[in-house]
């Protein structure tokens, strides 16, 4: 018969008793010290706060005291980390929204923001925004720098094309500061108005499929095809001929640019 050894026992008995008195004692103190903690500091930080985004720190302010749940001066026992999230997610502008609290009696808030990246306005009244991931945001109060599309524009279209072609300029530092406004025509027709040069470049139907993958390559291929051409007679063109010359740049054949010369009875040239 195996003897016991108790001594060994009664030591590990004790160990347990001991660990399991501290994790009380350790909870109990650090429930007692949160009771007795007082909010000091709320740090709002925001992704891209200074770039083309919506949201900034006042505002989430503004939205924690109208839910009543801006802890600055509260128990830190009673502040709600879940709670404040699931508010803030709530807003069409939020992507992600995180908060906790530290030991010093602190509460941080880290966000990112939904970045808006053309504006519609379309001839049936619709007015929203685009988003990075192709989503329609809400207008809002707030006013951005984005590329205005304006004309027979329907939903399906401005989310699975108008997207693409708004990445494409958007992802090219001239053309994101020189193109101020896309236009399209009843026929899908696209027209780029930009901010430099009095006259109108029409790039022609964009190409179309009913594959995601497929579409954003083809989409993406044609308009930065288009648009090298357009740099193009910008350097070799316009320079030289004047940028107050033509009214309309067509280019929608890819052998030849079509012209219409201002002043001219709409007399049109081929380049």
């Amino acid at each position: 018969m195996r003897r016991i050894n108790w001594k060994k026992t009664i030591i590990v008995v004790l160990d347990v008793i001991l660990g399991v008195y501290l994790l009380f004692a350790f909870a109990d103190f650090h429930l007692s010290d949160e009771t007795n903690r007082i909010c000091t500091k709320v740090q709002i930080n925001i992704q891209d706060e200074m770039t083309n985004g919506f949201l900034d720190a006042k505002e989430i302010k503004k939205r924690l005291v109208d839910h009543q749940l801006y802890p600055l001066g509260k128990p830190m026992q009673i502040v709600n980390t879940r709670q404040i999230e699931d508010m803030l997610k709530k807003s069409a502008f939020v992507k992600t929204a995180q908060c906790y609290k530290t030991v010093e009696g602190e509460l941080y808030i880290n966000i990112t923001q939904r970045m808006p990246l053309i504006r519609i306005k379309s001839d049936n009244g619709d007015d929203y925004y685009l988003d990075d991931n192709n989503a329609v945001m809400p207008n809002t109060k707030y006013v951005s720098n984005l590329i205005i599309v304006t004309g027979h524009i329907s939903k399906w279209f401005a989310e699975r094309y108008l997207s693409i072609l708004g990445k494409t300029i958007m992802s090219d530092d001239l053309w994101k500061n020189q193109i101020e406004q896309i236009n399209v025509l009843p026929g899908k027709g696209i027209e780029l108005v930009p901010r430099v040069g009095d006259h109108i470049v029409y790039i022609g139907n964009l190409p179309e499929s009913n594959n995601p993958a497929e579409r954003q390559e083809m989409v993406a291929a044609y308009v930065q095809k288009n648009l090298k051409r357009l740099k193009e007679f910008y350097m070799y063109g316009l320079s030289q001929a004047g940028w107050n010359k033509y009214s309309y740049i067509n280019l929608e054949f890819d052998n030849q640019i079509i012209c219409k010369k201002r002043k001219d009875k709409g007399e049109s040239e081929s380049i």
